[in-house]
């Protein structure tokens, strides 16, 4: 979606005397995508003039005490995170009828998930557009939110490309903290089977489709590390880093690392499966060795040998562009 024009009819009308409560000060909503306990929807804010994102719960866990507290968290974290390559909190409320909710930027663009696919698919535009520099940058300034999350003590545990916006000028967000961990709170969350919200078939049907067009994807699932797969409940930083090394070889690879034809097919890969380095799986796009080391070492199923931090993968992504 591109962004309006700004007219100065547009900036000139008085304020409402009585500026509507809730969700009613919203016109125009129209659902951009939902989950399984949550839905995502534009609208227009007529006191600022914009189009927002609005997030709430869907009508059967309205009401859900756990599933109110899981949203008024991730609001909050969301607008605590305040970095360029976070999307910025505009409010958070509770409307007498639809519940808990937050205003966010609407962000404009693509994610990084349907840019490879059209790479995949040989799109000239896209190859032109994102070549493997600028596909390192996307992938470096992702890490820079997460970087700045951590020194929050906020671990994401949702890294994906679907979660990694491009807008129409460039900006690099890294969206949905659904699922984040908060250091020294008790975790409620379950990245597994309560994820992102995800974009409805009739507005991108395409979107879980695999990058070469075949099967679907399983989402959240080939993303995790090793030690979000086993359930441990002290996994910190270190387990983003594993996720942005999946990340990063399917960037550059245009192939997923771990896929198998069963989620625990793919969870077995995970914790055990040495992978191909992707200079060699895909030899085709003349990708750097030093990506292969990267890969590497993001990718080690102990913690421990991964990078220890993520502004060190940031340090040696940056090296390379």
């Amino acid at each position: 979606m591109n962004e309006p024009t700004i007219i100065l009819s547009g900036t000139d009308p008085d304020l409402p005397k009585n500026v509507p409560r809730g969700l009613k000060r919203y016109t125009g909503l129209r659902e951009m995508a939902r989950g399984g306990t949550g839905v995502l929807q534009a609208a227009f804010d007529p006191v600022t003039g914009r189009t927002v994102a609005i997030k709430k719960l869907l009508p059967e866990t309205r009401f859900d005490r756990r599933e109110r507290r899981r949203l008024l968290r991730e609001a909050r974290v969301t607008a605590q995170l305040q970095h360029p390559n976070t999307v910025p909190v505009y409010d958070i409320g509770e409307d007498d009828l639809e519940g808990v909710y937050f205003v966010m930027k609407r962000i404009s663009g693509e994610n990084l998930f349907e840019i490879l696919k059209r790479i995949a698919r040989g799109d000239e535009s896209a190859i032109r557009d994102y070549p493997i520099d600028r596909r390192i940058e996307i992938v470096a300034s992702a890490c820079q939110a997460l970087a700045y999350a951590h020194a929050r003590g906020v671990i994401h545990r949702d890294v994906k490309p679907e979660n990694i916006w491009v807008g129409n000028f460039g900006e690099v967000i890294l969206l949905d903290w659904g699922v984040a961990k908060v250091w020294g709170h008790a975790d409620d969350n379950q990245p597994l089977h309560d994820s992102s919200l995800e974009v409805r078939p009739e507005i991108e049907a395409e979107q879980l489709q695999t990058l070469t067009g075949g099967g679907q994807r399983p989402g959240t699932p080939l993303y995790m590390s090793p030690e979000q797969i086993v359930g441990n409940r002290t996994i910190d930083e270190r387990s983003d880093v594993f996720s942005v090394g999946v990340v990063l070889y399917e960037v550059m690879a245009i192939r997923e690392p771990f896929r198998g034809k069963t989620i625990d097919e793919t969870f077995e890969n995970i914790r055990h499966r040495e992978i191909e380095p992707p200079s060699q799986r895909s030899p085709q796009y003349n990708i750097p060795k030093e990506i292969d080391e990267i890969v590497g070492r993001a990718l080690q199923k102990r913690p421990e040998k991964r990078y220890q931090s993520m502004r060190d993968v940031i340090s040696d992504l940056r090296d390379l562009v």
